[in-house]
């Protein structure tokens, strides 16, 4: 068993710059679920409404990266990067500026065409910069975006709406992005190397290619698959915890932050481990936690706070040992001239294949006119099935894998 590499001063610095843009762009795209309680009053908007102003960020956002894929790998990847974030500051400056339904439905609108973009360029340039042996590692650090924005960014942006109003979280988005955006032009070397290997063919042509690959293809099904178990599953999470499970409102707020402050831990473990004991091995291992976790989180009844915690904590832990090798493993699948199309398709797959689970969960459960949801077990039965032939498809990409890269 090999010693993993050391990042040098340069990488932890991208490493650095890349998890806080991902945290800016995650931030944005929750924070507005929770803003709906003064939100919806302020302009006066029915649950319907809201509902279409959460969904047209994904949807945009999904056209954006198809779009995306025909040019994501003739441009300097650092100048793409700064223009779809400038964009992405764009729109959450017109979510700041908004005073009317229709006018925060265009914003959302524009901030996903751009904002939807920037994870496959994000991992674009990850797979560019960093060689496989590190990238469970890069994935560790970056994934913690996500927890950040849960402990950090939803109860700042909640604050920070009760004491001004709801524009104030954008405001403050707007802020930070910007200066990130800043450090970015200045600190970030040109990312071009890929340039070199393209072929003389038309964008239509390129993301042909790209889309046709019986490999590209396993890989593009394996990752909308990995999607189904969060957008199944945390629509109904909240209703579920307080109905059903009896957990009190204003304690649910601490159930996130906990589970949030744990996640931010294991994820950076969970990526050490990735490069060192391999990246299908822990994949297996959280896909195995994983399934006993939902299960048992999805059959339970009444339940005592501590324990709702203990479960959400080790549940999320199973979901970062799955969700980190499995990016690591996927990152290793594109060639280097096509690695931008292929970020950006996938991404595209994922966010069509997470509406679509959403819809099926939909579907499945039922809400009783108590509040409490129905049938929540079956989720948890559909997620597990699919977390299992998760693995059955990656353990066929992961085989060819080996050959294809080593760098």
């Amino acid at each position: 068993m090999n010693e993993p590499e050391q990042f040098s001063s340069y990488q932890k610095f991208v490493v650095a710059v890349l998890a806080f843009l991902q945290f800016t762009i995650i931030l944005d795209f929750m924070i507005l679920s929770p803003l709906g309680a003064i939100l919806m009053p302020a302009l006066k908007v029915t649950p319907k409404e809201f509902g279409l102003v959460v969904s047209a960020y994904a949807f945009s956002a999904g056209a954006s990266g198809l779009l995306a894929s025909a040019f994501a790998d003739r441009f300097d990847r650092k100048r793409l990067l700064l223009f779809f974030y400038s964009g992405f500051v764009l729109g959450t400056l017109l979510c700041a500026l908004a005073t009317t339904y229709q006018f925060l439905l265009f914003a959302r609108i524009v901030t996903g065409l751009f904002g939807g973009v920037l994870g496959s360029v994000v991992f674009a340039i990850t797979t560019d910069l960093f060689p496989l042996s590190m990238r469970g590692r890069v994935m560790g650090f970056i994934g913690t975006a996500f927890s950040a924005s849960q402990v950090l960014g939803i109860p700042l942006g909640l604050y920070l709406s009760s004491h001004w109003d709801w524009h104030a979280p954008f405001f403050m988005i707007v802020g930070m992005s910007a200066l990130a955006g800043v450090v970015i032009a200045l600190k970030l070397k040109p990312i071009d190397a890929h340039l070199a290997l393209q072929k003389k063919q038309g964008a239509l042509r390129h993301v042909l290619a790209t889309v046709s690959k019986p490999f590209y293809i396993q890989a593009f099904a394996a990752s909308a698959l990995l999607a189904t178990g969060g957008f199944m599953l945390m629509p109904f999470g909240s209703a579920f915890s307080v109905h059903n499970l009896g957990v009190p409102m204003d304690t649910l707020p601490m159930i996130y932050l906990v589970t949030g402050i744990a996640s931010i831990f294991t994820g950076p473990m969970v990526g050490k481990l990735t490069d060192k004991l391999g990246r299908f091995p822990v994949f297996v291992f959280g896909t195995s936690l994983s399934v006993i976790m939902v299960l048992i989180y999805t059959n339970l009844g009444p339940t005592p706070v501590p324990l709702v915690m203990l479960v959400n904590v080790v549940m999320f832990v199973g979901i970062s040992s799955r969700m980190i090798p499995s990016q690591a493993m996927m990152s290793a699948v594109p060639d280097p001239a096509s690695r931008g199309a292929f970020m950006s398709v996938g991404a595209s797959i994922q966010q069509v294949s997470g509406g679509l689970a959403s819809l099926l969960a939909g579907l499945i459960v039922a809400e009783r006119p108590d509040g409490s949801i129905d049938h929540f077990d079956r989720l948890g039965y559909v997620v597990a099935l699919a977390a299992l032939f998760t693995v059955a498809m990656m353990w066929r990409i992961k085989a060819k894998i080996p050959e294809r890269a080593r760098h």
